[in-house]
């Protein structure tokens, strides 16, 4: 018997809880360095210095509030779970329309000729055609993957980020690209801010700052993410996309990014959303999502 190493991503849930106190350790260092070694004490200088220290210190907090307001919500919001038993709109009406056609043939006395158009078999090969996941016996909607660590098909499942302890998905995609967004910005603020610190006194800065490359990787990971945001493509989507010559779910960058960040502009660069883009967005609920095919129609 073939040993399953997938039964063993649970496991990372344990890792991705030191993952948590590691983030917490970060932002308290680089707190320490710029706010309490690096600028704070250029507050009782006075004059320009004085100003200056002033508006680092308050970008630094706001940016650090925004960042810790993000990675909070991805790491509490459920991604997205499937509602058991699911099945798509128009497969429950056409259930719904056979069994009231099945109940007139039956109360009519239709003769089996007239019902001939539809038999157990092909409503079998029906069956079989939805997507349906093994694992979780449940069906599968558009863009659902199964996640191997949580154990549970996630809705517009992008990957699991151990950095979160969670999956990133339908229902909280939007705040890990805020994360993403804040934690760039943080560090490059948090770089230019010891940049003094690192000519002078490199070998004491550098235990208090972070590196370049780790500046390098965020901004890695933010456009990558950007591109994908901008295609309304999931990492996971990245290699389905290549087999077809164009992606169902691109309806233009405009529209591709109301899909996650919702229609209103005044939260787009806060980790909330408002009630009218949750009742008129469908794709923010991970259930249902408009195609190129469906844009056209209208």
């Amino acid at each position: 018997m073939v040993p399953n190493p997938f039964k063993f991503c649970s496991a990372l849930k344990v890792l991705g809880y030191f993952m948590i106190l590691l983030v917490a350790a970060i932002v308290a260092v680089s707190y320490y360095a710029v706010v309490v070694l690096a600028w704070g004490p250029h507050l009782l200088h006075g004059g320009f210095e004085a100003i200056l220290s002033f508006s680092i210190i308050i970008a630094f907090h706001v940016l650090l509030i925004m960042l810790s307001w993000s990675y909070l919500m991805v790491v509490l919001r459920d991604p997205g779970s499937v509602p058991e038993n699911w099945r798509r709109a128009s497969e429950e009406e056409n259930l719904e329309a056979g069994s009231s056609m099945t109940m007139l043939t039956s109360e009519c006395g239709v003769p089996e000729t007239a019902s001939s158009s539809w038999s157990p078999s092909e409503g079998l090969e029906r069956r079989q055609s939805i997507p349906y996941c093994n694992k979780c016996n449940n069906g599968k909607p558009p863009r659902c993957h199964h996640c191997s660590v949580c154990q549970r098909c996630v809705l517009k499942m992008d990957h699991h980020c151990v950095w979160v302890v969670n999956c990133v998905g339908a229902r909280n995609y939007k705040f890990f690209l805020l994360f993403l967004m804040y934690t760039f910005l943080e560090t490059t603020l948090d770089t230019l801010s010891l940049l003094p610190a690192f000519i002078r006194f490199f070998e004491e800065a550098k235990n208090h700052s972070t590196s370049p490359a780790n500046l390098a990787l965020n901004f890695l990971a933010f456009v990558m993410h950007a591109s994908l945001l901008s295609s309304n493509t999931t990492t996971i989507e990245v290699h389905e996309k290549k087999r077809g010559a164009r992606w169902k779910y691109d309806l233009g960058r405009k529209k591709n990014f109301e899909q996650v960040f919702g229609t209103k502009k005044a939260l787009w660069f806060l980790p909330l959303f408002s009630k009218e883009d949750l009742q008129n967005i469908p794709a923010l609920q991970g259930l249902d999502f408009p195609t190129i095919r469906d844009c056209q129609l209208e």
